[in-house]
């Protein structure tokens, strides 16, 4: 399982930095839980993330469905596939929040994900907090927003 390749390493791109902090692990199945990418906060705010871009919640969603479609694992600091499983995968928009009854301005608008870490080393990463958030990878053409 060692040598599977990140998305990124696959289509020999440079990945970007966007980070959630684990919110959820099971130390007994390895299991971490969190948001991938948040793209609109409960409040509304819009996301601006460490590279002044902000990401469309259907532009994640389609990424999220891509991802969990043809790779559904987890890497290591987008060096390194391979070291996990995704186990749980969510896109929460309006829509889908106002159809599962959740009220609004509970849930930000964005990827939630699970993922079963199957690695020793990285799992003890993990745990003692040198890994402590996800980081999404990919790549975008990138639009000028229009001011409303």
């Amino acid at each position: 399982m060692s040598g599977r390749k990140t998305f990124n390493q696959t289509c020999k791109r440079e990945p970007p930095e966007r980070e959630l902090t684990i919110l959820k692990s099971d130390d007994e199945r390895r299991e971490v839980f969190g948001w991938a990418s948040v793209a609109v906060r409960v409040d509304g705010e819009i996301i601006t993330d460490y590279h002044d871009d902000v990401i469309d919640i259907y532009d994640l969603e389609k990424a999220a469905y891509e991802f969990t479609a043809e790779f559904g694992t987890a890497g290591e600091m987008h060096q390194r596939g391979g070291v996990g499983r995704l186990i749980e995968s969510v896109v929460f928009t309006k829509e889908k929040t106002a159809a599962m009854g959740i009220t609004p301005g509970t849930v930000p608008e964005g990827w939630w994900v699970g993922f079963r870490i199957d690695d020793t080393d990285v799992w003890k990463k993990v745990k003692n907090g040198e890994y402590s958030m996800f980081s999404i990878e990919g790549t975008a053409i990138r639009e000028k927003i229009k001011e409303v």
